[in-house]
């Protein structure tokens, strides 16, 4: 199936970073409702721009209450979210992998888990490492299908990014998050994100020169 088209892929981003400002908020504050422009403000957007965004996931607030929290987290997560889980490959387990693990490690999105690791290098395989077993590159097919591994981490250099990326769709794969520092090639039904955070950091210096 072709995706494109169908949804925006900002979209999702922001109605994800809605969802940890809302839980953030409702925490700290002790709030249990909140207005378009209060949200927007967390947000860095327009208030129209959460309106809308809210609107696509069939939730609506009032104007004198604006929105209750709890039930627009749950008709976010509703939305983007599969009520199973998804399970999470990481290929590349070097500093950069190890950062990704890290942050995973503490159950941060319950419903996104890294089940798996892969890398090349001997001394890294065949253990547990910050609560992820890691597997040696070829047993990835065998793995990706047991624990139905359906989105793959590619935190490999860039030389080997095209292959990695190819054995996991290979594996059954259809979602990829790409930090190879070069762009890979995918089957029309396989969602590609790329960070390359050198391209990143020099956009930020590029502005950050003429701020000054």
């Amino acid at each position: 199936m072709d995706w494109k088209g169908r949804v925006s892929p900002k979209t999702i981003s922001r109605l994800s970073l809605y969802r940890r400002l809302l839980t953030d908020y409702a925490a700290n504050e002790h709030a249990e409702r909140i207005y378009s422009h209060g949200l927007a403000r967390l947000a860095g957007v327009s208030a129209a721009q959460v309106r809308r965004d809210i609107m696509s996931v069939g939730y609506s607030g009032t104007p004198n209450t604006g929105y209750e929290i709890r039930a627009l987290v749950d008709h976010i997560s509703a939305h983007i979210d599969a009520p199973e889980g998804q399970q999470v490959a990481l290929v590349g387990v070097g500093n950069l992998g190890r950062a990704i693990l890290s942050y995973f490690s503490g159950g941060r999105r319950a419903q996104l888990k890294v089940v798996a690791g892969f890398d090349t290098a001997p001394e890294k395989t065949g253990r547990v490492l910050l609560g992820c077993r890691c597997y040696p590159m070829d047993q990835l097919a065998e793995v990706a299908r047991r624990e139905r591994i359906t989105i793959g981490i590619i935190a490999v250099p860039a030389s080997v990014a095209q292959e990695t990326a190819d054995r996991l769709v290979g594996a059954g794969v259809v979602g990829l998050l790409n930090f190879a520092p070069v762009p890979i090639k995918v089957p029309l039904n396989v969602f590609v994100e790329n960070v390359d955070i050198t391209i990143k950091l020099e956009t930020v210096a590029f502005f950050a020169l003429r701020s000054r």
